[in-house]
Order: structure tokens, then sequence, then C-alpha cells
């Protein structure tokens, strides 16, 4: 089964009006609370260093999106851990707070499209300084908001010296703990039992107390498929039959075409997948997946679950963003068990 793609595709492209998102637009993560799809999008103008922000679009029905503000919401920090680019929010909400986990770097990745793979620009400093600055590692970080326009910046809650993205908290304690998907890249080899980068699972009973926490694999990336590297994508929202998860996987060893795949966890506990979808269940296809910054990519980074419909916001060729639907039910009736 795939997704079925909003024709009307993308709902949010670079704007020239402000030159902070006149270059790309993308990988938004998105919220539905009181009739409001809250987007926080990520976004770049055309600078040689790529300060990359967040901005915000709200939408009353799912596809119609309008940006609230001529200025980002989020922004990279004047002289902290993340002052060189914030990126690719994943929201969930605890009592009245929305948190937001989202990806950055110390210094501006530079635009990455014109670099060999993986690929971004050092800063300059001595053999001494820290790996997250020398290495211009990607981390990742948490910040709380109850309006999407004001937020507090809580602080790293990935290892500094791994690149660790894809980090998708859980929206609600299981058992009592708060759980927590990560992607560490360094995490392959024979210590891991893996050769790609592959989805971790880890939990705690404090929302920033994750470092000391036991990592346990989820699901690795496939020699020779369409998901030989693999991260998570949006945040796992709870149905009758158990978590359902959507992730991304990419070809040829991580450098090729980015396709969505989805799992279904355990409600009780999330380290056990029920089913899998056979295949992937949404690729690039048209020109504005084809055609950006990295040709070829549909990378989810939010989801919606509404009177069985599921929406799921993605990242469009890393300069537009999309929205495709299904019905949530009949998704689930398609996975194969594991």
């Amino acid at each position: 089964m795939k997704l079925e793609k909003y024709s009307k595709n993308p709902i949010l492209s670079p704007s020239a009006k402000n030159e902070w998102e006149s270059l790309s637009t993308c990988n938004p993560g998105v919220f539905y609370d009181n009739g409001i799809f809250y987007m926080l999008y990520r976004a770049a103008g055309n600078d040689k260093e790529h300060v990359i922000r967040l901005g915000l679009a709200i939408s009353y029905d799912g596809f119609n999106f309008k940006r609230v503000s001529d200025t980002p919401v989020f922004f990279p920090s004047k002289d902290s851990f993340d002052s060189g680019c914030v990126e690719d929010a994943r929201i969930v909400k605890f009592d009245e707070d929305y948190y937001v986990t989202y990806a950055y770097r110390s210094y501006p990745p530079g635009q990455y499209w014109n670099f060999q793979h993986d690929e971004v620009l050092l800063p300059e400093c001595g053999i001494n300084a820290p790996l997250a600055l020398r290495n211009n590692l990607g981390n990742s970080g948490l910040a709380v908001t109850r309006d999407f326009k004001h937020f507090r910046r809580l602080g790293r809650i990935t290892s500094p010296i791994l690149d660790d993205r894809d980090v998708i908290l859980f929206p609600e304690k299981i058992e009592g703990k708060y759980w927590m998907l990560h992607r560490p890249k360094q995490f392959i080899g024979e210590e891991y039992n893996v050769d790609y980068p592959s989805i971790w699972l880890k939990s705690s009973e404090d929302l920033l107390n994750w470092e000391n926490q036991k990592s346990h694999l989820l699901i690795s990336g496939q020699k020779g498929t369409w998901e030989e590297k693999i991260g998570g994508g949006t945040p796992p929202l709870r149905t009758e039959r158990g978590w359902l998860l959507l992730y991304h996987g990419v070809d040829d060893g991580g450098t090729g075409y980015y396709r969505v795949g989805a799992l279904l966890l355990d409600i009780d506990n999330p380290l056990h997948i029920l089913a899998k979808s056979p295949s992937f269940i949404m690729e690039p296809e048209f020109d504005y997946e084809i055609n950006g910054y990295y040709k070829g990519c549909v990378f989810p980074t939010g989801n919606v679950i509404l009177d069985d419909t599921l929406y799921v916001y993605y990242g469009c060729s890393d300069k537009y963003v999309g929205v495709a639907t299904c019905n949530v039910n009949k998704l689930l009736d398609s996975f194969k068990k594991v």
C-alpha cells in the first residue's frame, strides 16, 4: 500500500519575500491541537554558510498552510551549543507543553549539496577543541513551548561525541518512563552487530536525562535493499493495534533515494515490533521530490491521525514541504507480522 500524495503539493515552498527562507523550506514537524495544525518547518536562505532556522505555519484543514510570521520563530543561539543551525523538528505534547526535539550543529553546515556526501563546513579551531565543535557534529536538543512562538531551550539530549540525529520522543510515558528514538551514526560494526546506521531506543525517568541510559536496537538497515541506511521519521502515534512509527530508508549505502517505511510497535513494549510494511509506502516520484538540493528525497517528520485519516508531512528534495494521506486502518491491514 502507498500513501496518496496531495494533488496540490508542495504545500509550502521557499519565499522570495523573506531572505531567511528564500532557498529552502522542508522537513516540517506538525502537531494537531484544538482544530489547528501547527507546522514548524526548516528554512534557509541563499547564504554561503547555510544557516538553518524554523518558521511557523498553521492550517485548519491540514492542506492549506499560512505562514504566521515574516521572521523565524526558532533560530540558532548566538553563543551556545546550537549556534550553527537548528532543523528537523519533531513535536510531542505533555501536559500543556509542546516538547520539540531538533537537530543542530555548533557551526553552520554550508551548502552541503555542493560538497561530497556527508561533508559539512568545519570551523577554525585548535586540536584540543571538543569533537562536537572540531568535526561540527550533528547533534540533538530539546526545547519547550506553549504557543510555538516563544521557546525555552532545555539543552542537549544526545552524546557530544556522536553524530546523533532523528531523535524523536514517544508522546506519552510507557511503563512509567519516557522513551526516545535516536540514530547514532557511530553505532555500527561488530560491537553493535549492525553494518549500517540503525534506529535505537532508550528510556529514561526524565526528559533531559538520556546520555547514560542504555540504547537498544529496534531495527537495522538491510544490505541491497531500499533501506540500507535508516532513521526515525515521525513521532509514534497511538492506535488501537499499537504504536505506528514511520521511518526513512536510503538505498545505495545511504547515498541514494530516500523512501518511507512503517512499523507497528507493542503499546507496552515499544522494543517489540508487531508488524511492518512489506515495502516502502512512499518514494520520490514527482519533480518537486527529485530535483532539489537532495535529488530524490521524501523525508517524513510530522504526522497526525484525524478521523481515521493519517496525514504525513514530509520534506521534498530538501527544498519543499509535501503532505500525503491514507486510511490508517487500511494501512495497518497491509502490514505483515514480524
